[in-house]
């Protein structure tokens, strides 16, 4: 039997990027410990975390622009970072955007987009046309910078990079610069041109939507340290922490301790295995994941095997985002606080008592 059916696609064991244990120090302080990923053609990662974690020193490494105290960067099996080895950014077949875009002023858009090409003059043209009109710029190349909105330098800045068709399109917060209402379409757009190009890409964010909005997988880092790696999907539905889940929302914690692979709580029993017999525990629960029920002459709806036992609360405040309500509470028990989160408009006055329930397939647990 052949390797591959006849109408597949052959399989490429070699990622476009190859990281592998990547460290940095400054001042003998760790800014990236053991740092390992890798990036297939067309995939797009994204290096999520707060700022000051260690996500741009990490991608300046990948660059060429810092160099790694121990570990390997291999692009398309290429070793360019190493053990005896750095070889600088234009060896590397990367190509780089920043937030604040960096297309020189005194340069047209097309002398800008054709800056690091290394071709004759026919093929700049041919390339630089042809990048201008994937970014719906067709006609701007005798423009300055300056005449242009934060948009179109944004897609001026992504036909550069993607000019000398790199390998790896390496990405520190690209968008960050934007107005809102621009934001998604160019996220959109840009990204079905790296796929086009078929790049490896780097994008380095630390807004948790952008990820999950860009990211085929994503890597989520924190104090140098990638903690989780995954598809968004699995990233966002199966937190590796506390720390893990909250980044990526608000989140409700209810404390309790772990007996015989039970935790009691105001909204009954939780199983919680592998905790030790009277560990604390925190399960946590996503505000959308509440549901909110009327008092009916002091008694909740019934319970249910799929969201437990109601608990009652009284409402603090209660406002309006547009898409949802967010209902802030002050429970009966233990003077707890949660928030609940419902789809359009609901406004229950401060001080409405009702009644709250929890899914139990949306709860995640952790030991303390």
């Amino acid at each position: 039997m052949p390797a591959n059916p006849p109408d597949s696609l052959p399989f490429n064991p070699v990622p476009r990027l190859d990281v592998s244990h990547l460290t940095r120090a400054f001042g003998g302080r760790p800014v990236v410990e053991d740092v390992s990923l890798a990036v297939a053609p067309g995939q797009v990662t994204c290096l999520l975390g707060p700022s000051g974690c260690g996500k741009s020193t990490t991608l300046r490494m990948i660059a060429g622009v810092e160099r790694a105290d121990a570990g390997t960067v291999q692009i398309d099996g290429r070793l360019v970072e190493g053990p005896g080895v750095h070889l600088p950014p234009e060896q590397r077949s990367v190509g780089l955007m920043f937030q604040d875009f960096a297309l020189f002023p005194h340069l047209t858009v097309a002398e800008n987009v054709g800056f690091g090409l290394r071709v004759d003059r026919a093929e700049k043209a041919r390339r630089v046309g042809e990048l201008l009109e994937k970014v719906d710029l067709s006609g701007f190349g005798p423009k300055h910078p300056h005449q242009l909105s934060g948009g179109e330098q944004q897609r001026v800045a992504l036909a550069r990079a993607l000019a000398p068709k790199p390998r790896v399109m390496l990405m520190d917060e690209p968008f960050s610069g934007l107005d809102n209402r621009l934001r998604d379409g160019i996220r959109d757009r840009t990204l079905e041109l790296l796929k086009e190009e078929g790049a490896g890409v780097l994008l380095v964010t630390h807004e948790p939507d952008e990820a999950m909005r860009m990211a085929d997988e994503i890597a989520l880092m924190r104090a140098g340290r990638i903690v989780q790696r995954g598809a968004p999907y699995n990233v966002y539905n199966a937190p590796v922490d506390k720390a893990a889940a909250a980044f990526f929302s608000d989140v409700n914690v209810i404390r309790g301790v772990s007996r015989g692979a039970l935790t009691e709580t105001p909204f009954g029993a939780f199983l919680t295995p592998g905790h030790a017999d009277g560990g604390e525990v925190e399960i946590v629960i996503r505000p959308q994941h509440l549901r909110i029920d009327f008092d009916r002459g002091g008694r909740g709806p019934n319970p249910t095997p799929e969201e437990g036992v109601p608990a009652r609360g009284t409402v603090l405040r209660s406002r309006y985002l547009g898409r949802e309500s967010l209902v802030d509470f002050a429970m009966d028990f233990e003077g707890a606080k949660l928030t609940a989160s419902v789809p359009g408009v609901f406004l229950p006055k401060p001080g409405t008592v009702l009644w709250l329930m929890i899914r139990r397939d949306r709860c995640f647990v952790f030991g303390v």
